[in-house]
């Protein structure tokens, strides 16, 4: 059985979370949550949140077991682009692009 949890609109770096989401990837869900508690990354506390759902999801709508969970898919997804301007100098305006992305976490049983 799977069961996944996405977090959207995250404001954070897409490539940056991918950092974090490949370090957890194929780990148990206790492994992973020990390993997210001190990577020093910004997003490890976003995807902490993901995989904390996604783990709860399995408990209470499917009655998984906790200790045989295992992430077994984890993907940070760009979002939509947020552009704000910036005033500059003699007039000018410099764009200005801040990144989003969607977190998605895929938690089941080690024989899934």
């Amino acid at each position: 059985m799977k069961v996944s949890a996405t977090a959207k609109y995250v404001r954070g770096s897409t490539r940056k979370a991918r950092l974090v989401v490949e370090a957890i990837r194929g780990r148990s869900v206790e492994e992973a949550s020990n390993l997210l508690k001190f990577m020093p990354q910004h997003a490890a506390k976003d995807v902490a949140g993901v995989l904390k759902s996604a783990a709860a999801n399995a408990e209470n709508n499917l009655n998984l077991a906790a200790d045989e969970l295992r992430v077994l898919d984890a993907r940070a997804d760009q979002g939509p682009t947020i552009k704000r301007w910036r005033p500059r100098a003699q007039g000018r305006a410099f764009p200005i692009h801040k990144g989003v992305t969607h977190i998605t976490v895929t938690v089941g049983d080690r024989e899934g």
